[in-house]
């Protein structure tokens, strides 16, 4: 019987921002800055003889890009997050990462400890 199966892996970046599209007066108009912290979740099939959807190693090094793009940047600069809100943020997470097996099947951004969103594949 397939199970369905999924792993997790965490990585955080601080990262200041603005958000452009607010009503006059926000506080979130204003920039600011997070430290964030990203959950990347890959689903599939579990390979047989490994034991692993795909090595955590992997997701490290697919990640690793994305983070020095992040990690003590204004996210308001980088191509597709002009308006960094955390929905287009962990879409824009999303739409960035490759593996060789599995699939990304959500992003989770904790823009503080106690607002996050999920976005799904």
């Amino acid at each position: 019987m397939a199970r369905r199966t999924e792993i997790r892996r965490d990585f955080r970046f601080e990262a200041a921002h603005r958000l452009p599209m607010v009503p006059a007066g926000h506080k979130c108009g204003r920039m600011h800055g997070h430290s964030f912290l990203v959950t990347v979740v890959v689903g599939g099939e579990v390979d047989p003889v490994l034991g692993w959807i795909v090595d955590f190693a992997e997701i490290d090094e697919a990640i690793r890009p994305l983070r020095e793009r992040l990690d003590h940047h204004t996210l308001n600069d980088i191509p597709g997050l002009e308006n960094p809100t955390s929905e287009l943020l962990a879409a824009w997470i999303m739409d960035h990462l490759a593996l060789s097996r599995g699939r990304v099947t959500a992003v989770e951004v904790h823009e503080t400890c106690c607002a996050t969103c999920v976005v799904y594949a």
